[in-house]
C-alpha cells in the first residue's frame, strides 16, 4: 500500500523494556543507522542500577533515548515522541515523561495478568482509557517474530529474544533508517552460530515488512542530514571519545600509556577500549583493588610513562592517599572520576556531579592538583589530551571529571588531524643540573613551570630519593624544617595556579544580557538548549561554561562581577556554587537537582525565564 512520507526536523524516540530484552543493543544499532545518514545525534542511556532486577518489574526497566535532527542539538531530548515499550513496566516507568499526542508502541503479548499485576496494574492500560490521549500502536512483537522465525532452526526461546530486532526493523522503517550496516552488525555478533544470523536478520526484515504492509502505521517519516563541518565522523560514547584520547597523547608524548584500573560503573568501559590498543604502546592492568590500581599507575609514571587510573567516586576516595603522594612526588597522573551518584554505592548507573569537592579538596593536608571536566561525549578525546598536557608539562595528578551522563552518552565525532593536536613531547633529565655539573638535584624547578625534572630511574648519575616524607628544596632530601615546608607547600600550590589556561567564553550575541548561566562538565547541552530557548523568545541570557576547575580561568572574576545575576545549575547541592562565592564574592544563585538524572531544558528554561525577568 502506498503509505504519505511526512518531514520532521527532529524526533525523540525511546527504547524501553526489561532488562533482557536487548533495548541498549536496539537503542545503539539505530543510533548507527542515524548517524549514517549524517543526522546530528544526542542519546541518553538508561540502565538498571540493580545487576539483575526480576523480570518485568520497574526496577529491572532499561532503556534508550536517542534525539536525532536536522541541525545541531545538544541534548538527548526532554520527552519522546515515540515510546517502544515492551512490557507492562516499560510503559508505567516510562509515560510520565510522554508528551500528549505521542506515539506508543507496546508489545501486547506482554500484557498479561502476571506482567500487569507485577506493576500494580489491575487492568490493562492498554484497554482502561489511560492512553487515550496518545497515538497508540499494539503490536504483538513476541507472537510475531516467532512465527517469522517459524522455518528456522532454532528454539522458541531464541526466537523470542529476536523481537528487539523486529521492533528495530519497525523504527528503522518508519523514520526512513538504512538498514546495511545492522545487517553487517548482525553477521559479525552472531558468526559463531550462523543459524543467529540468519533469525536475526530474517526477525529484522519482518519488522521492517509489517510497517510497510499494515494499516496501523499509515505515515512513514523522514528527516534530513544536519548541516555539519566537513569531514570524516563517527559516533562516539564519552568513554570511547576519552580512551582514544588517552590513546592520542601517547602518540604525541611518544610515551608508553600505562592504565591502572579496577573494573567500577561507569568507569569499566574505559578499561575495555584501552586494552584494544596494545600496538599503540598502551599497557592495561586490570588490578586487585583501587589503591593496587592508582600504585600502580604512579610506579609507571615514576619510570617514564604516562600513568593513568580510571575510575568512578568510591574509588576515588581509596585512592586520596596515593594521589597526595603523587603531590608529593611531583609526578604526572591522570585520574579518571567517571562520577556517579551516591553516597557510598549509591545508584551507580545513574549520573551526579557531586565529585567536585572531593576533586578540589578531598585529600589530606594541602594537595592540589589541576581538575577539568568534559562537557560532551566528543569533548572526552579533546579533554583527556588536554588533562595529559597538564600532567606531563607541570608534573602534576590532574582529575579529569567525567560523569555517567556523557560517559555512556553519544553524539558525532569530527575526527582530527593527528598533526594538529598539541605536541605533547617531554625532555628527561639526562645529566647532572647542579651548578657544579657533578650532582642531580631532582627539586631544582624550572623557573617558568615551577614543574622539577623528570628522572628515568637508572640514567647513570641522576640517582634520587622518592616518598612521601617532605623534601627539602632542590636537593629532595628528607626535611622536617618549618621554613621549607612552607616554601614547598606554597610552591606546589604555585605551581597548580601558574598553569595557562584559555580565558572563559561568554555566549551573548546581543550583548545586552543581565543574567549569566554558569555551567561545569555534562550540564552544558541542558544549559545551552534553555538559552537558545529563551532567546528566541526575545529574553536575552548570556552562557559561560568552565572546563578548567582548578585553576579557574584568569577572567573568570571579571565576567562574573559584569552581570548582575549568576545561576549556576548542577546535579549536585551547590558545590561549584560555594566555591565561586567563596573565591570571587558573588552572590551566586544555585539551582539543584540528584535525581540521578540530567537536567532537561525545559525546567532550566523555566527557572531562568523567572530569574530574567526579575532581573
Amino acid at each position: 500500500m502506498t503509505k504519505q512520507v511526512r518531514q520532521l526536523d527532529r524526533v525523540v524516540i525511546r527504547f524501553a523494556g526489561d532488562s533482557g530484552d536487548g533495548m541498549q543493543l536496539t537503542g545503539d544499532r539505530f543510533t548507527s543507522e542515524t548517524a549514517q545518514l549524517g543526522n546530528d545525534i544526542s542519546t541518553l542511556p538508561n540502565f538498571p542500577a540493580e545487576i539483575r532486577a526480576p523480570a518485568g518489574t520497574l526496577p529491572g526497566v532499561s532503556s534508550f533515548q536517542v534525539h536525532f535532527a536536522d541541525y545541531d542539538i545538544l541534548t538527548p531530548g526532554d520527552a519522546p515522541n515515540v515510546l517502544v515499550a515492551m512490557n507492562p513496566a516499560a510503559l508505567k516507568a516510562n509515560l510520565g515523561d510522554l508528551p500528549r499526542g505521542a506515539d506508543i508502541i507496546v508489545n501486547t503479548d506482554e500484557f498479561t495478568k502476571r506482567s500487569l499485576a507485577k506493576v500494580g496494574y489491575t487492568v490493562s492500560p492498554l484497554d482502561d482509557g489511560t492512553l487515550d490521549g496518545y497515538a497508540l500502536h499494539p503490536v504483538a512483537l513476541t507472537s510475531m517474530t516467532v512465527g517469522a522465525l517459524a522455518e528456522h532452526d532454532i528454539s522458541k526461546k531464541d526466537a523470542e529474544r529476536a523481537k528487539n530486532m523486529f521492533a528495530l526493523g519497525l523504527l528503522s522503517w518508519m523514520y526512513s533508517r538504512p538498514y546495511e550496516s545492522t545487517i553487517r552488525f548482525l553477521e559479525r555478533k552472531f558468526a559463531a552460530r550462523p543459524e543467529l544470523v540468519a533469525a536475526n536478520i530474517a526477525a529484522f526484515r519482518a519488522g521492517w515488512n509489517f510497517g510497510e504492509t499494515t494499516e496501523n502505521f499509515s505515515v512513514r517519516y523522514e528527516v534530513k542530514p544536519a548541516k555539519m563541518r566537513p569531514g570524516t565522523y563517527r559516533n562516539i560514547t564519552g568513554n570511547q571519545a576519552l580512551s582514544l584520547g588517552l590513546v592520542a597523547a601517547g602518540v604525541r608524548s611518544k610515551l608508553p600509556v600505562f592504565l591502572g584500573a579496577y573494573p567500577i560503573t561507569p568507569a569499566s568501559d574505559i578499561l575495555h577500549e584501552l586494552s584494544k590498543h596494545k600496538r599503540f604502546g598502551v599497557t592495561t592492568m586490570q588490578a586487585e583493588d583501587e589503591i593496587a590500581a592508582i600504585g600502580a599507575a604512579l610506579g609507571a609514571s615514576y619510570g617514564g610513562a604516562l600513568g593513568v587510573t580510571t575510575t568512578s567516586g568510591p574509588g576515588v576516595a581509596l585512592k586520596g592517599e596515593t594521589i597526595s603522594l603523587a603531590v608529593a612526588l611531583e609526578l604526572p597522573l591522570v585520574i579518571v572520576d567517571v562520577q556517579r551518584a551516591g553516597p557510598s554505592t549509591g545508584m551507580p548507573t545513574k549520573t551526579e556531579q557531586a565529585d567536585l569537592n572531593m576533586a578540589l579538596f578531598g585529600r589530606h593536608g594541602e594537595a592540589p592538583v589541576a581538575v577539568i571536566a568534559p562537557r560532551s561525549p566528543s569533548d572526552c578525546f579533546h579533554a583527556a589530551i588536554e588533562a595529559a598536557r597538564i600532567a606531563l608539562t607541570y608534573r602534576t595528578p590532574v582529575i579529569l571529571l567525567s560523569d555517567n551522563y556523557v560517559a555512556n552518552g553519544s553524539e558525532p565525532w569530527l575526527l582530527p588531524e593527528v598533526d594538529s593536536l598539541p605536541d605533547l613531547q617531554v625532555e628527561f633529565a639526562t645529566a647532572p643540573n647542579s651548578e657544579d655539573g657533578k650532582s642531580f638535584l631532582p627539586y631544582l624547578r624550572d623557573p617558568e613551570t615551577l614543574a622539577r625534572p623528570w628522572a628515568i630511574p637508572g640514567t647513570p648519575g641522576l640517582e634520587h630519593r622518592i616518598g612521601g616524607l617532605e623534601k627539602a628544596d632542590k636537593t629532595g632530601d628528607i626535611s622536617y624544617d618549618p621554613a621549607n615546608h612552607d616554601f614547598m607547600v606554597r610552591t606546589r600550590q604555585a605551581r597548580i595556579d601558574a598553569i595557562p589556561v584559555p580565558d572563559v567564553e561568554v555566549e551573548d550575541p546581543d550583548g545586552d544580557a543581565r543574567v549569566l548561566v554558569l555551567g561545569w562538565g555534562s550540564t552544558y547541552g541542558p544549559i545551552g538548549a534553555a538559552c537558545r530557548g529563551l532567546r528566541q523568545r526575545g529574553l536575552p541570557v548570556a552562557q559561560a561554561h568552565l572546563r578548567h576547575l582548578s585553576p579557574m580561568p584568569a577572567n573568570l572574576g571579571e565576567v562574573l562581577r559584569s552581570y548582575d545575576r549568576v545561576v549556576i545549575p548542577e546535579m549536585n547541592l551547590g558545590q561549584l556554587a560555594h566555591v565561586i562565592r567563596a573565591r570571587y564574592l558573588v552572590d551566586a544563585i544555585p539551582y539543584n537537582q540528584v535525581r540521578g538524572l540530567p537536567f532537561t531544558a525545559a525546567e532550566l528554561e523555566t527557572m531562568l525565564e523567572e530569574v530574567v525577568k526579575n532581573a
